[in-house]
C-alpha cells in the first residue's frame, strides 16, 4: 500500500468513525450529517435551516462530543452585541496600577455553534465575518488568530420570521454549504422516542482530535481534478449568471444575482472530499454535480417574478444541473 492509498484509507475509516458516533444521537438525516462532515473536511463552515425541534443543534453539539476540539456556543438574540461574540478589552486593576486586557468571546474556539443566528442584528452577525474568513479577529487595532481547525455552524428557522434579521448575501456567501433538515420518517420518529423517553442518554466517544481533522484537510486539497472537470464545475457556476454565456432560460427569467467564485470553490473542495469517501483520488463529473445543492443555493438571489411564480433556488439549480453539458470537448 503506497503513503497515499494509506492516508485516504485513514480519512475514510476516521470519517466512518465519527458518523456512527453521530449516528448515537442522531436518527436519520444521513444526507445533513455527510454534509456537515464534507465542511469540516474541506474547511469551511456549514449553514443548517429549518423548523424548530429536528435536531439541528443536537446534531452540531453531537459532532462537537465526537471531536476532542474545544467547543462554544451563543445563542444568537436581538440585543446580542458584536462585543459578546468577538471579546472585547477591559480595565483591570494590577499592581502596577491600571491596565488594559482583552477577554475573549466565544468565538475563540475551534467549533463554534451559532444558534439561531437570524436573530441577531446585521451589526453582530457581521462580527462572524472576518472570523469565517481569515480565520482572525480584529479588537482595538489588534488581530488574534483563532486555533485551527476553526468550525462555525449555525443555525436558523426558515418559518418564524417575525423579529429576525436575514443573513446579507455576504454573509451567506462564507457559508460552505447551506443545509435544510427536514422531518423525520414514521421509523425514525419511533426510533427518536425510544432513545429520548426511557431514561437514557447516548455516551459519545472523541475520535478525532485536531492534528488528524488538520491533516485530512490537507489531503483533501491534494486530490487531483482534471481540468475538464474542474471546467464543469466553472460552467455549472457561471450558468448561474443571469445573461451570461452559460445561462440557462430559467437563470434569465428569475435570478437576479448569480453564485460567486467562492461557490466554485466549494464545488471542487467538496467533490475532493466525496472522491476519497469513494476511494478515488480523482474528482469525477458525479462528485461535482452531488454537491450543487448546498453549495450554490444559498448563494444565488431569485428575483421579483421567481418569489411571485413560488419557484424556488433548488428548482432553478436541478434545471441547470440537468441541461448542462458534462464535457464541453464533445
Amino acid at each position: 500500500m503506497t503513503e497515499i492509498e494509506s492516508h485516504v484509507k485513514s480519512f475514510r475509516e476516521d470519517y466512518a468513525r465519527t458518523r456512527a458516533e453521530i449516528a448515537k444521537a442522531i436518527v436519520g438525516h444521513e444526507e445533513t450529517v455527510d454534509g456537515v462532515l464534507t465542511c469540516l473536511f474541506a474547511g469551511g463552515h456549514c449553514l443548517l435551516e429549518g423548523v424548530p425541534g429536528l435536531g439541528k443543534t443536537l446534531l452540531i453539539r453531537s459532532l462537537a462530543q465526537a471531536l476532542d476540539l474545544q467547543f462554544s456556543r451563543v445563542q444568537f438574540t436581538p440585543d446580542l452585541m458584536p462585543a459578546d461574540v468577538t471579546g472585547t478589552t477591559i480595565v483591570v486593576e494590577t499592581e502596577h496600577g491600571r491596565d488594559f486586557q482583552f477577554r475573549r468571546g466565544p468565538i475563540f474556539a475551534q467549533i463554534v455553534l451559532a444558534d439561531e443566528i437570524n436573530r441577531a442584528t446585521p451589526k453582530t452577525q457581521s462580527s462572524l465575518l472576518e472570523a469565517m474568513q481569515e480565520r482572525s479577529v480584529t479588537i482595538g487595532g489588534v488581530t488574534h488568530q483563532l486555533d485551527r481547525p476553526f468550525f462555525v455552524m449555525a443555525t436558523q428557522n426558515p418559518i418564524e420570521q417575525e423579529g429576525t434579521y436575514p443573513l446579507p448575501e455576504a454573509q451567506l456567501d462564507r457559508f460552505f454549504f447551506k443545509l435544510v433538515v427536514g422531518y423525520s420518517t414514521r421509523s425514525e420518529l419511533s426510533a427518536i422516542l425510544d432513545r429520548t423517553t426511557t431514561g437514557t442518554e447516548p455516551v459519545l466517544t472523541r475520535v478525532l482530535d485536531a492534528s488528524r481533522i488538520i491533516a485530512h484537510q490537507k489531503l483533501v486539497r491534494q486530490v487531483a481534478i482534471a481540468p475538464h472537470v474542474q471546467d464543469y464545475a466553472v460552467r455549472l457556476v457561471l450558468a448561474t449568471h443571469p445573461q451570461g454565456q452559460f445561462a440557462t432560460p430559467m437563470t434569465n427569467q428569475f435570478l437576479r444575482f448569480g453564485a460567486s467564485p467562492r461557490a466554485a470553490q466549494t464545488l471542487v473542495l467538496a467533490g475532493k472530499v466525496k472522491a476519497l469517501l469513494a476511494d478515488r483520488t480523482a474528482v469525477s463529473f458525479d462528485d461535482i454535480k452531488a454537491n450543487a445543492l448546498p453549495a450554490l443555493r444559498h448563494r444565488i438571489l431569485l428575483n421579483f417574478e421567481a418569489e411571485a411564480e413560488g419557484r424556488t433556488s433548488e428548482e432553478i439549480i436541478q434545471n441547470i444541473v440537468d441541461t448542462l453539458v458534462l464535457d464541453a470537448r464533445a
